[in-house]
């Protein structure tokens, strides 16, 4: 988890809603296979988009009111910020070109 940071319901607002510039988040768990397929994809992007993009992973069992607050039903889901407000968001185990293209759009 080189370029990932892993956040918490403690410091979300900190790491994430006060941010300046595009925060992106993985919301998984540990027993998720999708999750695990997304997760070297999420890290590649976070290596890509290093300087332009703040990349995070938030565990669902761990911090369920952070979950609960942005209606997360379903995991993977990875949610984008541009400076703390609710950008974009997309749902499931999708294949990098799809991913890519979302961080390309919210980092220019």
């Amino acid at each position: 988890m080189g370029n990932v940071k892993a956040v918490t319901d403690a410091d979300f607002g900190a790491e994430i809603e006060q941010h300046e510039g595009l925060a992106v988040v993985d919301f998984w768990a540990t027993w998720c296979g999708p999750c695990r397929m997304v997760a070297p994809i999420v890290e590649q992007l976070a290596t890509e988009y290093a300087g332009k993009a703040k990349v995070t992973k938030l565990d669902v069992d761990s911090n369920q009111a952070t979950a609960m607050k942005f209606r997360v039903r379903s995991i993977p889901t990875i949610l984008f910020f541009k400076n703390g407000q609710l950008v974009d968001q997309v749902v499931g185990a999708v294949p990098k070109p799809r991913l890519e293209e979302v961080f390309r759009r919210h980092a220019a």
